[in-house]
């Protein structure tokens, strides 16, 4: 029950995207030996080629986590349990949708709100997908590269993981 309300109290504080389940995933789970760190790391890195991917993220955790939860009961429940706050929050906040839109406070709140997101995908960036990626020159000069190919040259995702799979193959192996 504890890696279930995990999920619950995960889903309950998302906002801003699926990217920003990551974290607040990772400090609910890791620590407590549910599942390591690398798991956790090669899930996330899966589920980001698929569409969808904290769907797919969640089911993952949910299928291999180490004590309680597990297996395809487990994937259902995390899954469940990951977005059902926001569906509940989203049937009880959309009567009175238009009238939190016109006060500013409401408006000020979502600046701050949007704020604490843009930060807390920065620590996700850097804790524990930097800490555990990037190890030296090379897998530096590989992020550099992917980093360029998407932004500056508009290269696809799906292209640019394949390539890094590929030069991550030959050259890390």
């Amino acid at each position: 029950m504890q890696q279930l309300s995990a999920f619950l109290r995960t889903g309950a504080l998302v906002f801003g995207g699926g990217h920003v389940v990551m974290p607040l995933l990772e400090h609910s789970l890791v620590p407590q030996g549910w599942i390591g760190l690398d798991q956790f790391l090669v899930g996330y890195g899966a589920a980001q080629a698929v569409p969808g991917p904290m769907f797919s993220f969640a089911a993952f955790l949910g299928f291999d986590l180490q004590d309680g939860l597990h297996g395809l009961a487990g994937a259902l429940m995390a899954l469940t349990a990951l977005f059902l706050p926001s569906f509940l929050l989203i049937g009880g906040v959309l009567p009175f949708w238009s009238a939190l839109g016109r006060l500013r406070m409401m408006r000020r709140a979502l600046f701050g709100i949007n704020a604490a997101v843009v930060g807390i995908l920065v620590a996700a960036l850097f804790q524990p997908i930097w800490q555990s990626a990037i190890l030296g020159r090379p897998e530096f000069c590989l992020a550099i590269t992917a980093f360029l190919l998407l932004v500056c040259w508009k290269q696809p995702a799906w292209r640019v993981v394949l390539l890094c799979a590929v030069v991550g193959g030959l050259v890390f192996t």
